[in-house]
């Protein structure tokens, strides 16, 4: 990073609370009802003073409140919070605010009472514009109620997302070309298309559910690559669109190597401090990480990215050389296969490279 940009820091809230648990979901969270949102609230501000007794001279380029279902946060504990960081630190000009939220929120004016209290980007999470995949989906809104709260977020805010999964069991890329079509007219400045994975220790795990097969997945994933970009929306990332101008600022702080802090329960973050790398969880607990072990994420991250690894910026984060670091053999092999480009300044994946990820990240660092 440059000097200016080493100074920079964005911050995760996480919201560990939901109304039900979806079966396809392994991120940490809490069903429950009666929540004490004030005990939180003054435990997230805690946090955040302890935080900036440690990085005093940082720059919040970036806020995102995720979960979760940050959006049973009472909007005027919104305001607590961004009013308490921007009193710790300066905050960027154009400060980035996400917050995720559900269509179903049953709470008349949120959206417009979520703007009013500082948020300037919402991403909402509706995951299918069908009633019976929603249903399978263990989602608890229905399609109507997922097109009123894109009209009510499209009408109170410039800057927004939506998350939708695909290869479900049994869909077909027919149907999903569609759906996509669909989903690129609803006039999003971003959108999130993730392929349902089946992780263990969710429902659907046990149930033994089985995706869409992977030559139909991999049909869908290019199906959604050629429609998008057709409608004006350019992959930035392997499940990530937008419009010029509206990447998501705080997703890339991860992906390009950025420093992090996360609040909240099981939060977690990633700084560099004193030319020392550090893995951070909540709360404040340090781990230092090599070099290497930062070189490895940051690959591990960069190559979900079109643009790729920048090997000057993989250098100023970890401090390693980045062809030094690589397996060279390994990426001779992938470049001749066409699953890499590269230049003197970039390694890529490929059309193809982005559907064995995996493959590749393995095998660059081994």
């Amino acid at each position: 990073m440059t000097s200016a940009a080493a100074q920079n820091l964005s911050i995760y809230l996480h919201w560990p609370f939901c109304q039900s648990k979806c079966p396809y979901c392994d991120f940490f969270s809490r069903v429950k009802k009666n929540i004490d949102q004030e005990a939180v609230i003054s435990g997230w501000l805690q946090q955040l003073e302890r935080y900036a007794e440690i990085l005093p001279k940082r720059r919040i380029i970036s806020v995102f409140f995720g979960g979760g279902t940050p959006s049973l946060i009472k909007p005027q504990n919104i305001s607590r919070v961004l009013e308490k960081i921007s009193g710790l630190w300066p905050v960027d000009g154009n400060i980035e605010v996400s917050l995720e939220a559900n269509p179903n929120t049953r709470m008349p004016n949120l959206f417009a009472d979520l703007a009013a209290a500082g948020i300037n980007r919402l991403s909402l999470g509706i995951q299918s514009l069908d009633d019976r995949e929603l249903k399978f989906l263990g989602r608890t809104h229905s399609a109507a109620e997922a097109r009123q709260a894109v009209n009510d977020v499209l009408h109170c805010f410039d800057n927004h997302s939506a998350d939708f999964i695909y290869a479900l069991p049994g869909q077909e890329p027919e149907t999903w070309k569609q759906r996509v079509a669909e989903i690129a007219s609803l006039g999003f400045r971003h959108l999130s298309l993730y392929q349902l994975t089946i992780e263990e220790n969710t429902p659907f795990y046990r149930k033994g559910v089985k995706p869409a097969d992977e030559d139909n997945a991999a049909a869908m994933y290019h199906l959604s690559e050629t429609a998008l970009a057709a409608a004006g929306y350019a992959k930035y990332e392997v499940s990530n669109y937008a419009r010029s101008g509206f990447q998501s600022v705080h997703n890339n702080v991860y992906w390009q190597g950025g420093d992090y802090i996360g609040i909240g329960e099981t939060a977690h973050g990633r700084l560099r401090k004193d030319g020392r790398f550090y893995a951070v969880t909540d709360p404040l607990q340090f781990e230092e990480l090599t070099a290497a072990e930062r070189a490895e994420e940051l690959v591990i991250m960069g190559l979900r990215l079109t643009a790729g690894i920048d090997k000057k910026r993989f250098h100023d984060c970890c401090g390693l050389n980045f062809d030094a670091f690589i397996n060279q053999n390994f990426k001779q092999q992938a470049l001749t296969a066409g699953l890499l480009q590269e230049t003197s300044a970039v390694l890529k994946a490929t059309a193809e490279g982005f559907l064995l990820l995996d493959y590749l990240i393995s095998g660059l660092c081994g």
